[in-house]
């Protein structure tokens, strides 16, 4: 079966051959697995034979100027089009350190999205000119990045001290910042579903929660960000195609407002922050896919790892809904021997 074939088979909670398998190596990961006898010149996916993904993603900033402010061996600080002071370090697998904000205010708020205005020139037509027949060719699975919510809100415009203050004294405020994003996405999807280019699923990022606990409490989740939500799925299922959230942390408590929205795939089930994917699947397996829910604090450890496949996807896998990858990501503490053994192990144990 193809990759696309897979997919959709486990959105209608059918089994396929088997289960999909995808996943996200760190860049560290990848030169590992190259020091390891990876060639270089081979596309991981290809290397491992597993599935084929292909996503579309769109600039909604607002533009503000980038420029390089202070730069050594070890750093780079240095500004974002969304306002944002950041310092990167020079570490393959590190991630950025948030200095300062320049949307902190309502005022502030509106200049910025004066400047978020729906352009071609933020859509990737290029890629989509080169690469799109190809993607549909081999089968892949394409998805449509949205970019909106409390997430992208609190990491890359505000500030997460800001936002959640807000969330409760400027909630009109945070609505419109919610609003916009998701106006900008739809925007410049259309433009590309009109220009004839398909996808078969959105996917965005909006993590809600942390170890144990959610950022902010359910009612707030509903007056604020669960219609915002509800908009993106609607938008999705009103063209034919399914609405996948990435939220990590735990939000267990949160599952049956997603479910209510109609939101049709769940990632990534973090275990390590306390999220329980079989208990997941035993209550909700036949309204919501499953992706993910593998403890990536594990894949270091063939015996245990290998283990955890065991116990965890045979039940997870039963009459579809699921799509194999770990909880979030793999480290570079993963060894191209382990990651072999964990792509044969699911192939075994995945297949129908």
């Amino acid at each position: 079966m193809t990759t696309k074939e897979r997919f959709l088979r486990m959105y209608e909670h059918r089994e396929a051959d088997r289960v999909p398998i995808i996943d996200s190596p760190w860049a560290g990961t990848i030169r590992r697995w190259q020091n390891e006898g990876m060639p270089k010149e081979v596309d991981w996916t290809d290397y491992f034979d597993i599935d084929k993904t292909a996503s579309i993603g769109i600039d909604i900033t607002p533009r503000y100027e980038e420029k390089i402010l202070e730069e050594t061996n070890e750093y780079r600080i240095y500004t974002t089009k969304w306002g944002v002071t950041q310092k990167s370090f020079k570490t393959l697998d590190s991630t950025p350190q948030f200095l300062d904000f320049t949307v902190t205010t309502p005022e502030k708020w509106a200049d910025a999205k004066g400047k978020m205005t729906v352009n071609d020139d933020r859509i990737p037509w290029d890629m989509l000119k080169r690469d799109y027949d190809k993607w549909v060719g081999e089968g892949r699975w394409i998805t449509a990045n949205f970019w909106f919510g409390f997430d992208v809100t609190h990491s890359w415009m505000v500030g997460t001290e800001t936002l959640l203050i807000a969330m409760y004294e400027e909630p009109e405020w945070v609505r419109d910042m919610f609003d916009t994003y998701l106006d900008m996405c739809i925007a410049h999807f259309d433009k590309i579903w009109d220009a004839g280019y398909r996808f078969d699923a959105i996917s965005w990022p909006d993590d809600m929660g942390y170890k144990n606990a959610t950022f902010f409490s359910n009612a707030l989740y509903r007056e604020l960000l669960k219609p915002v939500h509800k908009r993106a799925v609607d938008w999705a299922h009103n063209k034919g195609i399914y609405a996948h959230l990435h939220s990590c942390g735990n939000i267990m408590t949160r599952i049956d407002d997603l479910i209510d929205i109609g939101i049709d795939a769940l990632n990534p089930l973090e275990v390590k922050a306390g999220m329980d994917p079989v208990k997941l699947k035993k209550e909700h397996g036949n309204e919501l896919v499953l992706h993910g829910g593998i403890n990536a604090v594990l894949w270091d450890d063939k015996d245990r790892i290998i283990s955890e496949i065991d116990k965890i996807v045979p039940i997870l896998k039963e009459n579809g809904g699921y799509i194999f990858s770990s909880d979030h990501s793999i480290p570079n503490s993963v060894s191209l021997e382990n990651f072999r053994s964990i792509v044969d192990e699911i192939k075994r144990v995945g297949k129908y």
